[in-house]
């Protein structure tokens, strides 16, 4: 086995980001054999996952360092509510897109709306109130910054270590 060293154009190869567009986080993505079932259609569970996925995509556009804030002890988001309403079926090789945005936000938590579409059809709903808490496992208040970038889905401006906001 050789080393094959990445070429420059490899290198430029980054994963995209969703998009913020009004107050709501699109995140695009594609029905991939491993979502599906023998059917071709995706397997419900799989809703979860991309709903997860675009929650944290959504933190990373807002300027939401999860891995920094951990690392800091400041704490970290939770599931603590999920629903789901199935709607129409995803199949293999479709282009969907998760909408998300916040429907409450407080001190501690937050309640998100989300929606997988596939062009105009809707194809699951989801509501999930996601808490913050500490490294321990206890609620603990987000970050003011974090609470405006939920509240308003607007970036942080220059946020500072561990997603606290810095100075402008």
């Amino acid at each position: 086995m050789t080393d094959n060293p990445a070429s420059p154009a490899s290198a430029a190869l980054t994963p995209q980001p969703g998009v913020i567009d009004g107050k709501v986080h699109r995140y695009p993505l594609r029905v991939f054999y491993e979502d599906t079932d023998a059917g071709g259609v995706v397997y419900h569970a799989n809703y979860l996952r991309w709903f997860e996925r675009a929650r944290s995509d959504l933190l990373d556009v807002l300027g939401i360092d999860q891995r920094a804030a951990l690392e800091a002890g400041t704490g970290l988001y939770t599931v603590a509510e999920a629903n789901l309403r199935y709607l129409a079926p995803a199949r293999l090789g479709d282009a969907v897109v998760i909408e998300t945005w916040a429907e409450t936000v407080g001190r501690v938590s937050a309640t998100l709306r989300q929606t997988a579409r596939c062009g105009a059809a809707r194809l699951c709903e989801a509501t999930v109130k996601v808490g913050f808490i500490s490294p321990e496992g206890r609620p603990r208040r987000q970050p003011e910054a974090w609470q405006a970038a939920f509240a308003s889905l607007e970036p942080i401006k220059n946020p500072g270590p561990a997603g606290r906001e810095g100075q402008e």
